[in-house]
């Protein structure tokens, strides 16, 4: 790879996907890490779920109260939670929440356990949702 393979993204210039009424993000994928960048509504509800992506949550403002491996956590302005790979988990806006996620999954043969699905389902899981006020934002 060469500095000409690279890509610079602005925010301002990408789509914004309202995944639901409650959740809306704009997203970055690159070869094996999606950025997203998220805002979930006060009361959003994400279930329950699991990727082979290794996740870190950084709230940026507002406050998410997140249950990882059945351990509760409130993620706060400033704060970053970090979810490895295969751990159950589920989270809830207790705030208007603004968060940046990475999803990350480890290179091919890279020997992982639980790792190697392919970026483009990382990132359709990141956020993909019915328009009830439960939905993946990348949480």
């Amino acid at each position: 790879m060469t500095a000409s393979d690279s890509t610079l993204h602005c925010w301002s210039d990408l789509p914004l996907d309202k995944v639901t009424a409650m959740v809306s993000r704009k997203v970055v994928a690159g070869e094996r890490q999606t950025l997203i960048q998220a805002y979930l509504k006060r009361g959003t509800h994400v279930p329950l779920h699991v990727h082979e992506a290794e996740q870190m949550l950084y709230v940026l403002k507002g406050a998410l109260r997140c249950r990882v491996a059945g351990r509760d956590v409130t993620v706060r302005d400033g704060e970053v939670l970090h979810v490895p790979s295969g751990l159950p988990h589920q989270a809830e806006a207790v705030e208007d929440t603004f968060e940046l996620v990475v999803l990350a999954q480890a290179p091919s043969g890279s020997g992982r356990p639980g790792r190697g699905r392919n970026r483009r389902g990382a990132a359709r899981n990141a956020g993909g949702g019915d328009s009830s006020s439960s939905a993946r934002s990348g949480t």
